[in-house]
């Protein structure tokens, strides 16, 4: 997931190293890297925490669900209470709580305990992702602005979708604790990263808790975007935080799921450049083609008879569609909203956050309540309810005007926000 720093486009020092920046760069890429997959890694290590801590794969599912809900509030929060600090202050802190949280999960001798850590790593997930992911205006020239936000919002992708299968195939060998202990250190390591290599990021200009409302209320393709982002998440995290208690229970060897969830990460990579190259001129389409794909896939994982060949192929079609999501939906809401995307990009990483909490949240409840593959059909009835939403917005400028933009930035690997503002395309 995506978001945008509360800061004015295109301000970037031209008279700054390129060589450190871009180290600075790498940095941040690194944290936000090391906090996806921490937000993420419990849904590929579901059974084994439950059974270590002696509690259900359901009330596990809370491991998902706390950060997201904690995660949703505090990327507003964060990002209004630290408008004076200096950025790169404020983002050292986020992720250096990330890596003590992990650890003490690693460490954790009662599920509480693990709780109270996932309760940590949501405060450092919204405020991170509020401020992560335009912070490369301010630290190259703005010759590079577009490439190294590009690489930022790579590392959320990447670890969106092979952080699970990663953590998952560590755990599988080592434990579960190791891969908590793992990507803890891998937080301590980015902490040291952005002390070192990062300058100092004066902040420039924030949003206010007044200029949420106003967006949603006056934009109608924002609240749009908002309530397809809150179906197609929600509906996709219904099932797959469960997708290891799925697959287990149509028969396959716990030793193949690692495998398994590393090619949907793979499908999912492929699924981002896909949409990157058809949203500039069919991003309608593009939101259209994966909800039918998340829908599809978790149906046909419900209907059939899956063995580890014909389960591959699904979640293959499912990492596409998911792949997608991010550079997707983060495109329609700047597109959306070109003179208020601090606002807007708040108002979607909040709800992309409480998605995920309450996919996991309502996943669970299905889950102890009902069947472990009802899980698949609801989530695949949230991502096809998506498409009703589409069908209630209309594009507010020709086709052909903003087909000519977008064509014209994706030579250079932007996409038009509307406004002549150019934001990169990932």
């Amino acid at each position: 997931m995506t978001t945008i720093d509360p800061s004015p486009p295109a301000r970037a020092d031209t008279g700054r190293s390129a060589v450190k920046g871009w180290l600075a760069v790498l940095a941040v890429t690194l944290g936000i890297f090391a906090l996806m997959t921490s937000e993420l890694l419990p849904v590929g290590l579901l059974t084994p925490i439950g059974t270590a801590l002696d509690v259900s794969e359901g009330t596990a599912g809370l491991m998902v669900t706390v950060p997201g809900l904690v995660a949703a509030v505090s990327a507003s929060l964060v990002t209004v209470a630290t408008g004076r600090l200096d950025r790169r202050l404020v983002l050292a802190v986020l992720i250096g709580i990330v890596g003590a949280a992990n650890l003490a999960s690693a460490f954790a001798t009662s599920f509480t305990v693990v709780l109270v850590s996932r309760f940590l790593i949501g405060i450092s997930v919204g405020g991170f992702w509020s401020l992560a992911g335009g912070i490369a205006l301010r630290l190259v020239p703005e010759r590079h602005v577009g490439r190294a936000t590009a690489v930022i919002f790579g590392g959320v992708e990447t670890a969106s979708v092979l952080g699970v299968p990663t953590g998952t195939l560590l755990g599988d060998f080592s434990g579960w604790r190791t891969a908590f202990a793992a990507v803890g250190i891998l937080g301590l390591i980015s902490l040291a990263c952005m002390v070192l290599l990062m300058p100092k990021v004066a902040p420039e200009q924030t949003i206010t808790f007044a200029d949420l409302p106003k967006v949603f209320r006056s934009n109608t393709a924002v609240r749009a975007g908002i309530a397809m982002t809150f179906l197609v998440i929600t509906g996709h995290f219904v099932a797959y935080t469960f997708v290891r208690p799925v697959l287990l229970g149509d028969g396959i060897d716990h030793n193949m799921i690692s495998a398994l969830l590393l090619t949907f990460g793979i499908a999912g990579i492929c699924g981002n450049f896909i949409a990157g190259a058809l949203i500039a001129k069919r991003l309608r389409h593009t939101v259209l083609g994966i909800s039918i794909t998340l829908s599809g896939a978790m149906t046909l994982l419900a209907a059939t008879d899956t063995n580890t060949v014909t389960a591959g192929a699904i979640l293959l079609l499912w990492g596409l569609g998911y792949g997608a999501v991010p550079v997707t939906f983060q495109t329609w809401i700047l597109n959306a909203a070109p003179d208020t995307t601090e606002a807007a990009s708040s108002l979607y990483v909040s709800m992309f956050n409480l998605s995920i909490a309450l996919g996991a949240l309502f996943g669970g409840l299905a889950v102890d309540n009902i069947a472990t593959p009802s899980v698949l059909w609801i989530g695949g009835g949230l991502a096809l309810l998506a498409t009703l939403v589409l069908g209630t917005v209309r594009s507010k400028r020709p086709a052909a005007a903003e087909g000519e933009e977008n064509e014209a930035h994706a030579e250079n690997g932007t996409v038009g926000r509307g406004d002549g503002v150019r934001v990169p395309r990932v």
